[in-house]
Parts: structure tokens; C-alpha cells; sequence
């Protein structure tokens, strides 16, 4: 049997199929989700990998069979799953790998809400029961339970219908939009959510193929927005837009072919937010840009620091009440879409901004774009915490410098700052900076990696 401890992680099950998972192994799944979560009924999705419908289906029998009654919503993205669990008040299971290769698949949970099921919030009973059952296959059910039905639902006009009573885009001016979907489910969920908005749409690559036929559905990853940017740069576009295999994140490319910070976008973001809901929290993770937390505050929030990771992102969202927090990563959270996080809504948000004015995007976004970054910038190391050590020796005593380790190292001086975390799956370890020019924060960079792999 697979070793669960390989494929499920911090916030969901992930691994190769069939070697390291397979259809039995997900309706184990299925069964003890509806067991942890003491669900009557529950919504699975999926996406357009070729694994995911006889995934999610396995999911569905194994949760049906501990009495749950089923409602599959199909070929999906991950926020209108959390949609879906928000809109019925259902626990829901997402099948997909996001960005990784077509080889992989996953499961993204939530209890009903959309609210997120991670080790410290179901996930390791979850797991436990699975091993359990594994040997001895799934115990029947209650006495008096009945096995639950299986029914299938459309709601993408549903979720369509609720981004947009969220951003209101009736009176902007006409849009050249470029979208690059990747072969992912943006393909799905794009054409129905822009239907009849004042934008002339130029797809890129919606055809849902799980085998990514293109390039791989991660922009995070440069290579693969450069038929974007060539995209818009030819055809004088006024924006780029481009979503990960799961449509859940949404990566900005301006006017000139350009990228967008997530920084920029989550200020942008905020400052709209906060004009609708004035005096509100904002959440941002401790590797935004220092432009966050200063729009928030010249807008008249309050930002509210965290770790890096969606559940820190959504526990603080909670706690505080907070209106939208975001992500490096183009994660972006609302509390109007339950606290989960939906990159379809984050666009809509910058499509409005862009054409409630007259100017650029790239004009727009300088107000947002305010230092010099590094980006992330991986080192494979063996010790990483002894190399980390190295970095905090060689700071801690220098003045005017501040250090601090809510996630990771972060270093801050009056011009610059970087953090230094490990990762948790690999021996890698992860290098921010910023700065308040370009030749600091490239300063900072090489000394700071000169220790790291030394």
C-alpha cells in the first residue's frame, strides 16, 4: 500500500496516478471524509485531467456508501467548488493537481462553507481512517442509515451570476482582454463568466486538455506566460490574463507584455474593497510587497500580517473579520466568496479598475508597483537549517537591522528586506527580498544567496 504520509500534505491529497493512488484508494477517501466531517450530504467537482471523473466518481460512491447524498457538479474550477459548498451549505471535495504535470492528481477539501480542511482541521483523522480501512476495507454503515443518492447539478451559471453582483463592470469601457487558460479549467469557467461584459475576448488555449498539450498551467513560472505576452504585445491588447490548471489563480500581464506583481494586484484589490466596506482589516502574507500594507493603511484599513499558506491567510480572515487578503502566490481571498480564495473574482476587480479609467494598466498599477523585487528564488540545500542559522549570524548584529520569525527568517532594514524560509516538502530553501531600488534589493540577493550556498 502507498504510503499516505507522500501524498497527503498540509492542505490536501496529492500524488502520481495510479502508482502512488487510484480509484479504490479515493472512494477510502470519500468514505472517511463523510465519516470526519459527519456530513448528510455533501458536492464533489473535478477537473479536466483524465483521472479526475473516475476519481471524483470513486469519491462519491465511497461517501454515498456512509450515507451521504452526493451532488456532483462536473467539470470545474476550484473556487466555483468553494462556490458551490458555500451556495448549498455542503462539505466539498475538488479533484485536481492544480498546476502540477498531467501525471498527478489531488483532492482539495472543505467543510460546508468552503472552509478548509487542512492536518489540523480533519485532514490527519482523515488520513488515519483511510490506513485503517485500507487493510480491512471500510466498516458498513450505521445501523438504520441508508446508502445516500448521487445526483448531478450545473452551477456555473450560478457562480457566474454571483462573481458579478461582487464587481459591478456594466458601465466601463471596452476591453481587449488576451486570456491564456492554459488547457485548464479557466477554459471552462471564462467564457460564461465575461458573457456579455464590454470585453472582446482572445482565447488562448481553452480547450480542456489534462495533458497541458502547450505549456504547463503554472504562471508562477515564467516560461509559461510568454505566448501571453507575445499575445498582447501583437495585438495590442489592453491586458493579459492567465489561470492555473484549476482556474484558481490569476496571473496579470499589462499593455507592454509585462508581468504584474501579486503584490500590485493585492493593493489594487484592497483599495477597491475598502472603498466599498471603508475602516476594514486586510490580510497579507509576510512576503508581500511593503506597497500592501501602505495602500491599506492611505486607504484606511488596517493590515493584518501572517504566515505564508491559505489556511494562516483564511484562520486570520476569520479572526478578524478582514474583507480580502492576498498572496505572492496569486491567491487571493473574500470575505463576500466565503473567505476562500477565487482569482476569477481578482480579475474581474482589475478589469473594473482598468476600464473605470481612461489610463494603461501598466499607468494604473505603477500607483501599486511602488519597490524592486527579487522574486522567489529557490537554493537546494541539505542543511537547511543550518545554512538559514548562517544567514541569521550574519545580520543579527548589525545596526538597524530588525529580525524576526513568525514564518521562516525575516531580516528588515531601513531600505530593504528579505525572508528565508524552508520549504516543507523539499530541500530547498526559498529567498525573498525587496528593497526600495533595484540595485539594493540585487545587493542584498547575491550576499544573502552567497551565504545560503556557500
Amino acid at each position: 500500500m502507498t504510503d499516505l504520509s507522500e501524498i497527503v500534505k498540509a492542505y490536501d491529497v496529492r500524488g502520481v496516478v495510479p502508482d502512488q493512488w487510484d480509484e479504490p484508494l479515493a472512494e477510502l477517501f470519500g468514505a472517511a471524509f463523510v465519516r470526519v466531517t459527519d456530513a448528510s450530504a455533501i458536492v464533489v467537482g473535478h477537473d479536466m485531467r483524465p483521472s479526475s471523473p473516475g476519481l471524483s466518481r470513486a469519491f462519491g460512491r465511497g461517501a454515498a456508501r456512509q450515507g451521504a447524498d452526493v451532488t456532483g457538479i462536473g467539470l470545474c474550477s476550484t473556487d466555483q467548488l468553494y462556490f458551490a459548498s458555500g451556495q448549498l451549505g455542503l462539505p466539498g471535495a475538488m479533484f485536481t493537481a492544480s498546476h502540477n504535470p498531467a501525471r498527478y492528481n489531488g483532492i482539495k477539501m472543505c467543510h460546508a462553507g468552503a472552509q478548509p480542511v487542512g492536518q489540523d482541521s480533519g485532514l490527519t483523522d482523515i488520513r488515519e481512517l483511510v490506513e485503517d480501512w485500507a487493510e480491512s476495507g471500510p466498516p458498513p454503515r450505521a445501523e438504520g442509515v441508508t446508502e445516500g443518492t448521487v445526483t448531478e447539478r450545473d452551477v456555473l451559471s450560478d457562480y457566474a451570476a454571483h462573481l458579478r453582483t461582487l464587481v459591478d463592470l456594466t458601465s466601463i469601457r471596452e476591453l481587449s482582454v488576451v486570456v491564456d487558460a492554459g488547457n485548464g479549467m479557466g477554459g471552462h469557467t471564462v467564457p460564461t463568466v465575461f458573457e456579455g461584459l464590454p470585453l472582446r475576448l482572445d482565447s488562448m488555449y481553452f480547450e480542456l486538455d489534462g495533458t497541458f498539450p502547450n505549456h504547463e498551467a503554472n504562471p508562477l513560472d515564467p516560461k509559461n506566460i510568454v505566448d501571453l505576452q507575445k499575445r498582447v504585445r501583437e495585438t495590442g491588447a489592453d491586458i493579459g490574463l492567465a489561470f492555473d490548471g484549476d482556474a484558481d489563480r490569476c496571473f496579470v500581464v499589462d499593455e507592454k507584455g509585462d508581468p504584474v506583481p501579486p503584490s500590485a494586484v493585492t493593493a489594487l484589490v484592497a483599495a477597491r474593497e475598502l472603498a466599498k466596506s471603508p475602516g476594514s482589516t486586510v490580510i497579507h502574507n509576510l512576503i508581500t510587497s511593503w506597497s500592501v500594507p501602505e495602500v491599506v493603511r492611505e486607504e484606511g484599513g488596517t493590515p493584518v500580517r501572517t504566515r505564508v499558506g491559505h489556511s494562516f491567510i483564511k484562520a486570520e480572515m476569520a479572526r478578524t473579520g478582514a474583507i480580502f487578503g492576498g498572496e505572492h502566490s496569486a491567491h487571493y481571498y473574500f470575505r463576500d466568496f466565503w473567505n476562500a480564495d477565487t482569482g476569477m473574482l481578482a480579475a474581474l476587480h482589475v478589469l473594473a479598475a482598468l476600464g473605470g479609467q481612461p489610463g494603461t494598466l501598466s499607468e494604473l498599477v505603477a500607483e501599486y508597483d511602488r519597490y524592486a523585487a527579487s522574486g522567489e528564488i529557490n537554493s537546494r540545500v541539505e542543511d537547511q537549517e543550518g545554512r538559514a542559522a548562517a544567514v541569521r549570524a550574519a545580520y543579527q548584529d548589525r545596526d538597524g537591522v530588525e529580525i524576526d520569525e513568525l514564518d521562516g527568517l525575516t531580516v528588515t532594514a531601513g531600505d530593504w528586506w528579505f525572508n528565508l524560509r524552508a520549504s516543507n516538502t523539499e530541500p530547498l530553501l526559498r529567498l525573498n527580498v525587496e528593497a526600495r531600488d533595484r540595485a539594493t534589493a540585487d545587493a542584498v540577493r547575491d550576499e544573502v544567496l552567497a551565504i545560503v550556498r556557500a
